[in-house]
């Protein structure tokens, strides 16, 4: 379908996901064979246990996807563009069939994905792009595990599988923060659940530690885009807010920078490139809800049946409402 519209970018996004699909290979005949290599194979066996569990204990979709893998042969299988204008934290959207509007475009190149970081840039706008290991097709095709996913560590890795399914169970159009948090919530509730299961408290705390870091992160770039959102408002001249915005940047970049070294992460992506309206963007997308969704879980007594009914029953509300909703469970 995508190859018959018009533009490039259908002819690149198909050519890439068809060479995801191409090179896919069942999980259970690499294992089974003596060429498969050692890491590769525990890692794969991994996959498989996960699997599982997200079906038994999860309640995700018990279908093909991940259980074959693909070899891409480089670090990223895409890489997404975002974008906002320069005195704007609104993402600029870009409109597809089936899945909507999204707040990002993604290339299988690196170099087509910079071109385009390149024009939006000559447009004014701020612009971002970060290099994507996994992503999930909705269950509208049997999604591999990828090779780039293998450079994670396990935890890593099994939480993402959890994230892609969550995406098959509920997903919802012109609302990328509200599909990002929502499996992102199921991601971290089906870890805990995953470690629990296998006896593993070492590893959940320092799980719980890593993901309380991370949340002290997000904090400090929400509490700047709140700042930059009360500058953008205000009615005073371009130079002016260029220098406040710059300023609140470079807070917001030492604050960051003095969170990571008191955790004793030093080299961390975070602070991999110049920061602006589109990083912020990159930087929330994928937390924005996740407090309002571990509030839903919570009244759910925690029940998994209950909390995905209620997320999809918030799902079918009108955007404001919808919001209003999240608000107060995050509130509350």
């Amino acid at each position: 379908m995508l190859a018959t519209l018009s533009g490039c970018y259908y002819v690149q996004a198909t050519r890439g996901q068809m060479e995801v699909l191409g090179k896919r290979e069942p999980i259970e005949e690499l294992l089974q064979s003596p060429e498969t290599p050692q890491d590769l194979s525990r890692k794969l066996k991994l996959v498989q246990e996960a699997r599982q569990f997200s079906v038994d204990e999860l309640a995700l979709p018990d279908n093909k996807s991940y259980r074959t893998y693909s070899d891409l042969e480089r670090d990223y299988v895409v890489w997404n563009v975002f974008a906002a204008p320069e005195f704007s934290l609104a993402a600029r959207d870009w409109c597809y069939p089936v899945v909507g509007c999204v707040s990002y475009r993604g290339y299988f190149s690196e170099q087509a994905a910079n071109k385009e970081a390149g024009k939006l840039k000559g447009k004014g706008f701020d612009v971002a792009v970060g290099g994507v290991p996994a992503y999930s097709t909705l269950g509208n095709f049997d999604d591999p595990v990828l090779n780039t996913m293998m450079y994670w560590d396990d935890i890593h890795l099994v939480s993402t599988l959890f994230h892609e399914l969550a995406h098959q169970v509920l997903y919802i159009k012109d609302d990328t923060g509200f599909n990002e948090s929502f499996a992102t919530a199921v991601e971290e509730i089906g870890i805990e659940r995953w470690l629990d299961s296998n006896g593993m408290q070492g590893d959940m705390s320092r799980y719980r530690a890593r993901k309380e870091q991370h949340r002290q992160l997000v904090d400090l770039v929400s509490a700047a885009r709140e700042d930059l959102g009360d500058y953008y408002s205000r009615d005073i001249d371009l130079e002016t807010m260029r220098r406040l915005k710059a300023s609140r940047l470079a807070q917001l970049s030492a604050d960051v920078r003095a969170a990571l070294e008191a955790a004793g992460r030093t080299n961390n992506h975070w602070l991999s490139s110049e920061l602006n309206n589109a990083r912020l963007l990159l930087m929330t997308i994928y937390d924005g809800r996740v407090p309002a969704f571990r509030a839903l879980f919570a009244e759910c007594d925690f029940d998994l049946a209950c909390f995905y009914s209620e997320a999809k029953s918030i799902s079918k509300l009108k955007k404001l409402e919808r919001d209003a909703r999240l608000d107060a469970l995050a509130s509350a």
